[in-house]
């Protein structure tokens, strides 16, 4: 069985300090994940959410407008991409009436030579 004796990955160094450049011990996943203790992101996610909604409540936004207005955006942006893509398309349609016939011809025309 292999185990690993580095104690500089399970615990304080063996000087019991930590300097610049030390290792230090591993955080839990859970920290890692959300970036520090849970305690103080639940107290700065909680400080944010109280400055944001004071901010809305100022501009008379709720969440429920706030949801109607980027569905709104979001909907004209993609009616806008659509109209230019059908747009492009008859671009393309037009543009291939006349150049199709013209390669044509002048296949059958380096064909016969």
């Amino acid at each position: 069985m292999l185990v690993d004796h580095d104690r500089r990955l399970h615990g304080a160094p063996p000087d019991g300090t930590y300097g610049a450049g030390a290792y230090r011990p591993r955080d839990s996943a859970l920290r890692r994940f959300l970036g520090g203790s849970p305690t103080g992101v639940f107290l700065r996610l909680l400080f944010l959410s109280v400055l944001v909604g004071a901010f809305m409540a100022m501009l008379g936004m709720t969440p429920g407008r706030l949801f109607w207005h980027v569905y709104d955006s979001a909907r004209a942006l993609i009616d806008v991409g659509l109209a230019s893509l059908h747009d492009f398309g008859g671009w393309i349609v037009a543009g291939a009436i006349v150049v199709v016939p013209l390669w044509l011809i002048a296949r059958l025309v380096a064909v016969s030579r």
